[in-house]
């Protein structure tokens, strides 16, 4: 029952007036000022006061998705920024100590039993400082399962022993995760309900620059714009994107940060080691500056190396920063990209919703009505499933599928040891380092991700264009059930010899763009053992830089041995039998997905029940 308004309309519409302008004098100022941040923090919470006032909050309550496998340290930081942003911003208030809009499915994929225990501790102590927490655990994962027994999800959430359930992969977790939700009870009755997932190395922050170098920031709040987009929008999928550390695998990244390195020694190789290092401007760079092949994706590439920024206090010395540099080289294995970090660029939030074509699996919300759309091909484990599914959801939605400027801070590596906690398809037992099971997965989730722009160009999945003809042996399901998004249609498929043809044709496209980046790496891998080789260096002659002298040789030697010319990654994409079988399990996969979405609707209407969120 509702209770008459207390705090009249023109009052709440007075008070986000106030918090515009405190906005605009926040961002006017970089963001940097602690005082207006937190009179901007104040004045958001002052408007829930008033609106709490009104009575009958009809907003959505959030169910937040986090998988994660062998992570507790980035797990307990990523609920903590959680817990932070409520109390920062108070989305729909507290009651009794507990956050009523706010609940976290925590999906535990991890594999060690010290983990495990862990990651159980952590729900418990953050469902006690108010954040209801359900830990989905891999018994509770085998629970769910077992009332699905009898329907293949094998392309979904793939095939796994009881014994060794974990370590599915994002893809397949997040799948499982997805069911579970269909299976929770109503958060609240009566709330309309939205699912948002992210990945456990992410925080409710944004990542600045400053004069001093950087610093991530709670300036965003999250939870209110995306409700307020899904309320006033007829959208049914949002994706965000991520700043800090780069979304994607070391392996599309080396060209760029090989140039950067390069450029580092040859600035240093002319100056004095006791001279003040020369700090570049922090900030800038642009999209996917990062990306060894942005082209790829509609980016300008920057000619020019970017500049390390050196983190050290004062006024470090040109010998400081080469031993700084040095211990953050091997990181980048691990993701971290020391030259290009990406920057958040403030823009007002509702003025950034915009058609999107890529989703960001560690940064998206749904309506329980897209939970029809699990993440495609989760069981190759291919890497891009998230810029793949987003052109799936582009082709089939339009511009039901959003993207917005709410960008979440990523942080793949820990500071004590610069290695992330779990990384599958990266093996570093620091002198040697293997990326082969990254870069394979990476090759042919690029031959699948611009295999499927290719075939939704053609028509697959579009539900107005005519397309390909209907493959009526793989239907969609009951087109009126309770998970199927507005305006749904029954979506074409294309045939098999379509799908093998334009699959063969993109790994050759792929295979010699990648061809054409390995021969640009290896020219200033060979410029690089130059510089390092030569003995004039200033470097050689101090003994307190010889460990620093060996990071980056052994950085040197690990490019080498990983993106060499006859490097045993390269063998792997270069075995003709194994890029047939890639080739033969993608087109399965594509023609199949039709039959495996059929199959899906079927488990969400075996778990459908009264009061389910849906």
């Amino acid at each position: 029952m509702s209770s008459q308004p207390t705090s009249p309309p023109a009052d709440l519409a007075q008070q986000r007036a106030a918090i515009a302008h405190l906005e605009a004098r926040l961002w006017a100022a970089g963001g940097d000022d602690e005082t207006l941040l937190a009179a901007y923090q104040s004045a958001w919470r002052q408007w829930e006061s008033m609106h709490a006032a009104c009575g009958d909050d009809r907003r959505h309550h959030f169910v937040l998705i986090i998988p994660v496998a062998d992570s507790p340290v980035h797990l307990k930081a990523c609920l903590h920024s959680l817990l932070e942003l409520c109390r920062a911003f108070g989305y729909g208030g507290c009651e009794a100590g507990r956050w009523r809009k706010v609940s976290v499915l925590l999906a535990d994929d991890s594999g060690e039993a010290g983990v495990i225990a862990q990651n159980r501790a952590i729900a418990r102590e953050f469902d006690a400082h108010g954040l209801t927490v359900h830990y989905f655990g891999l018994e509770e994962q085998l629970a769910l399962m077992d009332k699905l027994d009898g329907i293949d999800l094998a392309a979904s959430a793939g095939k796994h022993a009881r014994t060794a359930f974990h370590h599915k992969g994002q893809a397949m977790m997040r799948n499982i995760a997805y069911l579970k939700c269909a299976d929770m009870p109503a958060c609240s009755l009566g709330e309309p309900v939205l699912f948002y997932t992210f990945d456990a190395d992410q925080e409710f922050k944004v990542k600045i620059p400053t004069a001093q170098g950087g610093r991530d920031v709670l300036a965003v709040n999250f939870l209110f714009h995306l409700d307020e987009i899904f309320r006033t929008r007829d959208i049914s999928v949002l994706t965000g994107k991520v700043v800090g550390d780069p979304p994607v695998s070391p392996a599309v990244m080396a060209g760029n940060f090989l140039e950067d390195v390069l450029g580092f020694l040859r600035e240093l190789a002319h100056a004095s080691p006791d001279a003040p290092y020369r700090q570049p401007q922090v900030g800038g760079g642009g999209e996917a500056a990062y990306h060894d092949m942005a082209d790829l994706f509609g980016f300008q590439r920057q000619a020019l190396p970017y500049r390390y920024r050196c983190p050290l206090s004062g006024e470090p010395d040109n010998a400081a920063c080469f031993a700084e540099f040095a211990r953050h080289l091997n990181s980048f294995f691990h993701g971290e990209h020391p030259t290009r970090v990406t920057w958040y660029q403030h823009e007002e939030v509702m003025a950034s919703v915009q058609p999107a074509r890529t989703i960001y699996t560690g940064n998206y919300v749904f309506r329980p009505e897209s939970l029809g759309w699990f993440i495609p091909f989760a069981a190759l484990r291919l890497r891009m499933s998230g810029p793949t599914m987003g052109r799936m959801l582009k082709a089939h939605m339009g511009a039901r599928f959003v993207s917005a400027n709410l960008p979440m801070l990523h942080k793949r590596t820990l500071e004590n040891t610069g290695q992330s906690e779990f990384r599958p398809g990266v093996h570093d037992s620091r002198a040697c380092v293997d990326l082969c099971g990254e870069f394979e997965r990476q090759f042919h989730g690029d031959v699948m991700l611009f295999s499927m722009e290719r075939l939704t160009a053609q028509g697959y999945l579009s539900s107005s264009s005519p397309g390909y003809p209907r493959n009526d042996s793989a239907p969609m399901g009951d087109d009126s059930g309770d998970f199927s998004e507005p305006g749904a249609q029954r979506f074409t498929s294309p045939d098999a010899e379509t799908v093998r043809s334009v699959l063969f044709a993109m790994q050759g496209e792929m295979r010699e763009k990648y061809r054409i980046k390995q021969h640009a790496l290896l020219a200033n891998l060979s410029a690089l053992d130059a510089l390092l080789s030569d003995q004039t260096g200033w470097w050689h002659a101090r003994a307190d830089l010889h460990d620093a002298c060996a990071a980056f040789q052994r950085f040197a030697a690990n490019l080498l041995r990983n993106f060499g010319e006859d490097s045993p990654c390269w063998q792997r994409i270069d075995d003709a039998a194994r890029r047939d079988d890639w080739c033969t399990r993608q087109g399965q996969a594509i023609l199949g997905f039709g039959t495996s979405r059929h199959l899906w609707e079927s488990a969400l209407a075996r778990l459908r029940r009264p009061g389910s969120v849906h």
